[in-house]
């Protein structure tokens, strides 16, 4: 049986030519030293694939129509044969792909590896983060539950400020003006068609380049990168040093990969899918989008900037960003690679981090949003103390405070939400003319209740909140 197998090998090698086109993947030198640094990318292609898997088995059950599509998804979750691990594995290998390219970049960055004659290596590796990004966040409209469908909208309305083209940019990915069953199969398709397409030429791209020019040595301090010495300075190091990648990198690829899919099967298998939430309904305003975890940044850096920078952060900002990633090789293609050489760069990583972890947790706490589940306030609650309140004006205060929506956005006490201030205490900042007048004109985030109040319930809910010292 052995050498039946072994004769049917040698017969399709010889027609096929696989060892001809795999040998010199296999036998390629690579540097001999710090072959863990070296994992982070080959995680990323690896995850890549998991995706694809995982992809077009979810595929074969998900029907995208804005009718079928929620109904799919539950499906698919609740009753499917191992439905609801493939979601599970597809969900967090989505993020362990981001964080595998997010990772690969840094490292890549803080080696200098992006330096002749390794710039093109750099910049497809660009482009496959930003489409790695546009991944994800298609994917959240797949769902077409109202959490992904209300994010994409809001998604649609920051990209819709970009100047002079905002409009068309907002268009052409909603496929309208409004969101709707168009809107979806235009998400399935650059999801499920154009991104992966564009991902799979730039990881070709990528690979070649990196088979072309090498893999970058380990830094050291005072070794310049020159171009005009550098090529034949590497292949010297190469012809004295090197090891070939087969199998003394790639048992460590294989290995670390590995172990990157062995922890998405456990929180696949601890955590389960992402839940579902309501079908979407485009009439329903009490709604509080909350996007995968590697949207909130985004969400988060938007929310928190002052309203009358929006517009223009909006655009400058992702642009700017991708401006600057592209020309990191041009503006700094030679000389020290070594971290401890380039304390700048090192201080610059440092602050990035800092920034996105910051907007991170804030973005999951999600202050600047309504708080639609918020728990009712209690007269007992919202009377401390007692001080010139009676049960009768802070009984109706408790009542008007929650059914007019105060309480969605303000905290009393710990109840409430956390997009505006917090009023236990407002009693000792405004007076009730005060608070009348605040109620009235609104302000900030904060529609004008001057037209939906009743002068008696005005009157009402500003002595009510007057109480609260």
């Amino acid at each position: 049986m052995k050498r039946f197998f072994k004769r049917l090998w040698h017969w399709f090698d010889d027609r096929a030519g696989i060892s001809v086109l795999l040998k010199p993947l296999i036998d390629h030198p690579v540097p001999p030293r710090g072959l863990w640094t070296y994992v982070f990318g080959s995680a990323t292609l690896f995850m890549f694939t998991v995706q694809v898997v995982t992809g077009v088995a979810l595929s074969l059950l998900y029907q995208p129509s804005s009718t079928t599509a929620y109904h799919s998804l539950e499906f698919i979750t609740y009753q499917a044969k191992f439905g609801n691990a493939l979601r599970s594995i597809h969900f967090y290998g989505a993020s362990a792909m981001i964080i595998m390219v997010g990772v690969h970049m840094i490292q890549t960055y803080i080696t200098a590896s992006y330096k002749y004659p390794r710039e093109m290596n750099w910049i497809s590796g660009v482009f496959l983060l930003i489409f790695t990004i546009f991944m994800g966040f298609t994917g959240q409209l797949l769902r077409w539950d109202s959490n992904g469908v209300w994010s994409s909208v809001v998604a649609a309305q920051q990209l819709g400020r970009v100047p002079f083209i905002g409009t068309y940019l907002a268009r052409l990915l909603l496929g309208g003006d409004t969101i709707g069953g168009q809107s979806l199969t235009r998400f399935f398709s650059y999801h499920v068609f154009i991104v992966p397409a564009f991902i799979f030429i730039f990881i070709g791209l990528h690979l070649w380049l990196v088979f072309r020019h090498g893999i970058s040595e380990l830094p050291k301090a005072g070794r310049l990168v020159d171009p005009k010495t550098y090529r034949k300075w590497y292949e010297d190091f190469l012809k004295k040093y090197s090891v070939p990648f087969w199998p003394h990198a790639a048992w460590r690829d294989v290995l670390f990969s590995s172990i990157i899919v062995i922890l998405i099967i456990l929180f696949a298998w601890l955590k389960g899918a992402p839940p579902l939430t309501d079908s979407p309904s485009l009439t329903s305003i009490h709604t509080s989008p909350a996007p995968d975890w590697y949207m909130v940044l985004f969400f988060a850096l938007f929310a928190l900037m002052p309203h009358k920078v929006e517009s223009i952060a909006m655009t400058i900002g992702p642009l700017l960003t991708v401006i600057i990633l592209f020309c990191i090789p041009f503006l700094s293609n030679r000389g020290e690679r070594s971290p401890i050489r380039r304390p700048w760069a090192m201080f610059g990583v440092i602050c990035v981090l800092v920034f996105v972890i910051s907007l991170l947790l804030l973005g999951l706490k999600h202050p600047w949003s309504a708080d639609f589940d918020a728990k009712p306030l209690t007269v007992a609650v919202a009377r401390p103390g007692g001080i010139g309140a009676t049960d009768s004006t802070v009984s109706r205060g408790v009542q008007l405070f929650y059914n007019k929506g105060c309480e969605y956005c303000h905290t009393i006490n710990t109840y409430g939400g956390k997009a505006g201030p917090d009023l236990s205490t407002v009693g000792n900042r405004l007076t009730t003319q005060a608070l009348v007048i605040r109620i009235v004109n609104g302000g900030g985030n904060m529609p004008a209740y001057g037209g939906i109040l009743s002068t008696k319930d005005l009157q009402t809910l500003a002595s009510f909140l007057s109480t609260q010292k």
